[in-house]
């Protein structure tokens, strides 16, 4: 070749001249080129790997290695590797149709000869090399094939008029030189490359090195910029603890360590594996978002894609590597793939395998990190019924005394006393009267301390028949009083209906076994749950926001009491101090099972001075 006169000619497309569309809109950020190149580079390199494996290509010496190299005085960006290269056919054959795939050219070749022979090519040496001129006014290439034909050097304009001609390179493989233009001066910077190549080619299956020909050598022996072998490709049995707690902190740059980690090994007909993690959540206001990589054959693609992980579970950090998706998908595209949507099936019940497994082999491990995923194990739950049915054996319950119990043992533990009941607080401190009242009956109370807790409450009754949850203030009258007990007193109840100021409210007298609490407030769990939900409609700004649904509140007087005896008493005797008593009493009832309004309040304490002034006489 070297003895005929340049060539030339104009890139040919299958369809239409799109060569300056190519240039501005060929992909939504610019910063991809460099991962397009490399990825060629890759290819190259895994093309003549295969050629090895099938004996259809001799042993090289030097290792396999690709080098991208900045020389900013030149305005250039290099980008080399010691792959398969490309005779002069093969160059307008691959690179002077922008159609036409490289890679899928091998694969038809060579798949027929060996299984293997289509994994890792990344098939994007057509289109993706022309990601080049996007920040180029001119791109060259110097190539020689290892069949050792002749090196062939092409260059191409920005305007997609190219030349060939003979090369003087010696070794194999393949070189592009990007000419960069004024306007992308950004891309000779060292520091932008280096960001360019820690996100889109930190885990590219071949060793990548980078240069800043105006740097000063300090003699030390280069190393790669890439991890060639990333935890997810290894198997499960060769990674240790340590390994997943150091790759989380390099890929997300999180100091705190996860909670634990799912690593995904998918076979046929899936193909995609990769690693996710529970973060460690600071507190219940911080960002709940996490961020799945993807990658394609080690290959980044995108941040952060929620197409591939359900709503309930955006919290979970971590990598995917499917080679299944294209290495350019669009959103668009995962929401409507097939194979995405079994991806998505996959890892739910790997998640749900997961905790299970810790439930039963690690339980205090489980316990003590309970806390930290648990509003994320209900508000799945609440939305998948299948996620319910693989974790309900791991669902924790969280006991007022701070120890942990299913949902299962519980039930079992309450058959004697209260069957299909669970009996919660939503704060031990403002109901420690109540909580006091069933632990001296023996029944264990569960603290629901969020708003989802409460919501979760419902999911559970409506996927285990029968059982109801009740909190501690709604139910006195059944897990508390005496059995085959009853009693009333008109009078009384009045008087604690004028005592109280509300002539809705309604007294019942019952007989507790516990004779030291005089009266209790009970509210309705019907309607204390309706107040909830309309809590939330406030928070999230719904219509309707504004509409008040009424509590059903029950004060129930104790007739095991001696001071309800000696207020009934008193009726007889001394009417005004029976209600000033029976005053007193309402108010102790509303303060054990809420915080006093601000006329309550002030009321209290009037009436705590006179108690004291009398007790002072």
């Amino acid at each position: 070749m070297a003895e005929q006169e340049k060539q030339r000619g104009g890139i040919s497309v299958n369809t239409e001249n799109i060569f300056p569309i190519i240039k501005k809109w060929l992909y939504s950020e610019k910063d991809i080129f460099l991962r397009e190149l490399v990825s060629n580079a890759t290819d190259a390199v895994t093309k003549l790997k295969r050629l090895q494996s099938l004996g259809k290509a001799s042993d090289f010496d030097d290792p396999f290695c690709i080098h991208v190299t900045l020389c900013k005085r030149a305005k250039t960006l290099t980008v080399e590797d010691n792959g398969i290269g490309m005779t002069e056919e093969e160059l307008k054959k691959y690179i002077c149709s922008i159609a036409l795939s490289g890679a899928v050219d091998f694969i038809q070749k060579y798949e027929g000869e060996s299984e293997d022979a289509k994994n890792g090519i990344i098939g994007h040496f057509g289109l993706g090399f022309y990601s080049a001129f996007m920040v180029s006014d001119t791109v060259e290439i110097h190539t020689r094939s290892y069949t050792n034909a002749p090196a062939v050097h092409w260059t191409c304009s920005a305007e997609g008029e190219y030349e060939i001609e003979a090369s003087a390179r010696e070794a194999r493989g393949t070189a592009v030189i990007l000419h960069i233009s004024e306007a992308e001066a950004e891309y000779l910077e060292s520091a932008k490359l280096r960001e360019m190549l820690n996100k889109y080619c930190a885990f590219m299956p071949v060793e990548i090195y980078f240069e800043d020909g105006e740097e000063q050598k300090d003699g030390e022996e280069e190393t790669p910029i890439n991890d060639t072998a990333p935890l997810w490709q290894k198997s499960i049995s060769a990674c240790t603890d340590e390994d997943y707690k150091q790759f989380y902190h390099k890929v997300f740059s999180d100091f705190r360590e996860p909670l634990f980690q799912i690593h995904i090994n998918a076979d046929y007909p899936l193909n995609f594996k990769g690693i996710l993690y529970f973060p460690r959540i600071a507190n219940r206001y911080e960002s709940l978002e996490g961020e799945v990589k993807l990658y394609y054959n080690q290959v980044f693609v995108a941040d952060n894609i929620k197409e591939v992980i359900p709503d309930y579970l955006l919290t979970l950090r971590g990598v995917l590597d499917c080679p299944e998706l294209p290495l350019n998908v669009s959103r668009s595209y995962l929401q409507t793939n097939s194979y995405v949507n079994k991806v998505r099936a996959h890892i739910v019940k790997k998640v749900a395998d997961k905790l299970t497994a810790l439930c039963r082999d690690e339980r205090e491990r489980y316990e003590k990190i309970w806390d930290d995923i648990k509003q994320f194990v209900e508000f799945a739950c609440m939305r998948d019924d299948k996620f319910w049915e693989r974790t309900k054996d791991a669902i924790l319950l969280k006991l007022t005394d701070g120890t942990h119990v299913t949902v299962k043992d519980y039930l079992e533990n309450a058959k004697e006393r209260h069957e299909n009941t669970v009996y919660y607080a939503t704060d031990p401190a403002l109901q420690a009267q109540y909580i006091a009242m069933y632990e001296a009956q023996g029944i264990r109370v569960v603290h629901l301390d969020t708003l989802l807790d409460t919501q979760f409450a419902p999911c559970v009754e409506a996927h285990m028949s029968g059982v109801k949850f009740v909190r501690v203030d709604a139910d006195l009258a059944g897990a508390l009083k005496k059995e085959g007990e009853t009693a009333d007193n008109e009078a009384l109840r009045a008087l604690f209906v004028k005592a109280s100021g509300d002539e809705k409210l309604t007294v019942r007298m019952e007989t507790f076994k516990d004779a030291d609490v005089p009266a209790l407030l009970s509210v309705s769990e019907q309607s204390r749950r309706m107040e909830d939900m309309m809590r939330m409609y406030r928070m999230a700004g719904e219509d309707g926001a504004e509409f008040a649904f009424p509590t059903e509140n029950t004060l129930i007087l104790n007739n095991a009491s001696p001071l309800i005896g000696r207020v009934n008493a008193l009726l007889t005797t001394d009417g005004e101090k029976a209600e000033a008593l029976a005053a007193y009493l309402y108010r102790l009832a509303v303060l054990a099972q809420r915080k006093l309004s601000a006329t309550e309040l002030q009321d209290f304490l009037k009436d705590s001075y006179r108690i004291l002034a009398q007790l002072a006489e």
